[in-house]
């Protein structure tokens, strides 16, 4: 642990989540920088308990990056817009069924911080 970290409590100073901020419920990417981190770290495991799309999130990253070192260039293109189409009601979904469990029948479906 770093002696900011120490400093801090272990929690990492920046930006919560507007959102969470405003409405004390956790928005649809809440928890997954953690998850993505967490996947890149080998835990998929934890990374899948904190958000569904932490592993396929590291995974893109770590595509990405090799394409970027391979071609010599930090600038990529965006993503395609056929992804984005499928991934952002897919992530949409998948936020209302955590929801749904968590604040509608009492199951964890977010972790407690």
């Amino acid at each position: 642990m770093t002696t900011a970290l120490a400093v801090s409590g272990g929690h990492i100073p920046g930006f919560h989540c507007p959102f969470r901020t405003l409405t004390g419920i956790p928005c649809p990417t809440c928890f997954l920088t953690r998850a993505t981190a967490t996947a890149l770290q080998g835990n998929l495991v934890e990374a899948v308990q904190l958000h569904l799309f932490g592993p396929a999130v590291a995974a893109l990253l770590l595509v990405w990056s090799a394409r970027g070192i391979m071609k010599g260039r930090l600038v990529h293109p965006p993503l395609p817009g056929p992804g984005l189409v499928v991934a952002a009601p897919t992530l949409m979904l998948y936020w209302l069924l955590r929801l749904v469990a968590h604040y509608g029948v009492g199951l964890p479906a977010f972790p407690s911080q």
